[in-house]
């Protein structure tokens, strides 16, 4: 009766042995299962959910829709910052272009203004404070710190003097502050937008401040591009460094003749029809009504 009963107890140590061996099992499972979404989503998050069948079945990435092409021999020292990329001219003194991705989430950041203005220590030819003081032109941002408050070190990166311009005030508190504006509102509607900007270093220099002799630009780009909306969609701007007559809306263009102004290549990557169809459009009417879903 003993062994009988010793044995009982022995199958059933064994049973729960198997269930606490199968519940182990599936809690693993279960786990690793987590842990694959948990990193698919990340990657899904990292590649701001490429919701555009077009562009996602073409294999285009950010990184190429942000690769710009200037005229060869443009002086040019590429800047790889925390939330963008700037083609750096260090004969100017000014970037050929900055240019960035700017998401819903970077859009709405509310990290406060850091305004430590410096130079970039790293970087040859880049403006120095004194060349701004006394000059009369403002520290003009190509990308705007308000587009970093996401992240401290982005914050304070936009305010290196390699992300500046020098403009004349009606220009940076007026339409061009409004378009910045503009960008954040169309980086909430479309979870995500691409921004290429900088002076137009065609037109002539007339002008040039400080003991670097940093020039002064004549006008002003602005190209963006909305890469998940369907379909997918481009506006460009030129204004003049000053007063803007009309404003925002009178200086919208195509990215063709910001292309054309400038001398650049934009969104190559694209594919070719894509390309060729949202560069020659310009309604700002249609971007100017876009509200969030």
């Amino acid at each position: 009766m003993a062994s009988s009963k010793y044995s009982s107890r022995s199958r059933k140590r064994r049973k729960r042995q198997k269930s606490l061996s199968l519940i182990s099992s599936i809690v693993a499972i279960a786990a690793l299962a987590i842990i694959v979404i948990l990193a698919y989503r990340a990657v899904a998050r990292s590649n701001h959910h490429t919701t555009n069948g077009t562009l996602t079945a073409a294999g285009v990435t950010i990184d190429q829709l942000c690769e710009t092409v200037i005229p060869e021999g443009t002086p040019s020292q590429m800047l790889e910052y925390k939330a963008m990329r700037i083609s750096f001219n260090p004969e100017m003194h000014i970037p050929n272009y900055v240019v960035w991705e700017l998401t819903r989430d970077e859009a709405n950041g509310d990290m406060p203004r850091s305004d430590d203005f410096r130079p970039d220590p790293d970087v040859k030819g880049c403006a120095q404070l004194s060349d701004y003081r006394g000059s009369g032109y403002q520290r003009g941002h190509m990308m705007p710190a308000a587009d970093a408050k996401f992240d401290s070190e982005a914050m304070s990166e936009s305010f290196l003097l390699t992300n500046m311009c020098p403009q004349v005030g009606a220009l940076n508190h007026g339409a061009w502050k409004s378009l910045e504006e503009k960008c954040r509102n169309w980086a909430d509607i479309d979870s995500a937008i691409i921004i290429v900007t900088g002076p137009i270093l065609t037109d002539r220099i007339t002008d040039y401040i400080g003991e670097s002799q940093v020039a002064v630009p004549q006008r002003f780009f602005k190209v963006v591009l909305s890469p998940f909306s369907d379909p997918p969609r481009a506006i460009g701007f030129i204004m003049p460094n000053g007063k803007v007559p009309g404003g925002m809306q009178a200086a919208a263009v195509s990215v063709d003749e910001v292309e054309a102004a400038t001398g650049y290549d934009f969104f190559s990557a694209l594919p070719d029809d894509i390309e060729n169809e949202i560069e020659s459009q310009c309604k700002f009417h249609y971007w100017s009504t876009l509200k969030r879903e």
